[in-house]
């Protein structure tokens, strides 16, 4: 160790800073009072509405008008009542429990119970599954 000289340090001086003042802060009155005093340019414009809320209490809009006036029936489509007597009837005559028949088209009993009951949406895929189990034609009831 006796040839060394003495310990010097190479690395530079890092500075942290904050960051730039963003928008808002450039806003404030402290901040506009000071460009004032310099005799910078400063312009301020009043927004329309601001500060008040106007906009959501004002009288009914052209969409609530058109959704008011809208009639259309959006339920989706459930499966008659031909349909599922149709599907009982023939699960029935295979002497076929809800979840037998599940099993054989691949797919949960509770799909089973949904299209007995009537609150299934038809599926044409479904349809045709428990067609080819049931050995019946059901599509044309629908």
């Amino acid at each position: 160790m006796a040839g060394i000289g003495p310990i010097t340090q190479d690395w530079e001086p890092v500075v942290i800073r904050k960051k730039a003042p963003n928008s808002a802060a450039k806003r404030d009155e402290k901040t506009v009072n000071a460009a004032r005093r310099s005799g910078a340019d400063i312009e301020s414009v009043r927004k329309y509405n601001a500060g008040t809320n106007k906009a959501a209490s004002s009288g009914t809009s052209l969409n609530t008008k058109r959704l008011d006036d809208d009639t259309e029936n959006l339920a989706h489509e459930r499966v008659p009542t031909e349909l599922k007597k149709a599907i009982m009837q023939a699960r029935t005559d295979k002497k076929l429990t809800q979840s037998q028949l599940a099993q054989i088209i691949n797919e949960k009993p509770q799909v089973i119970q949904e299209y007995e009951s009537g609150k299934a949406i038809p599926n044409q895929q479904i349809l045709s599954k428990l067609e080819r189990a049931l050995g019946a034609k059901l599509r044309g009831k629908k």
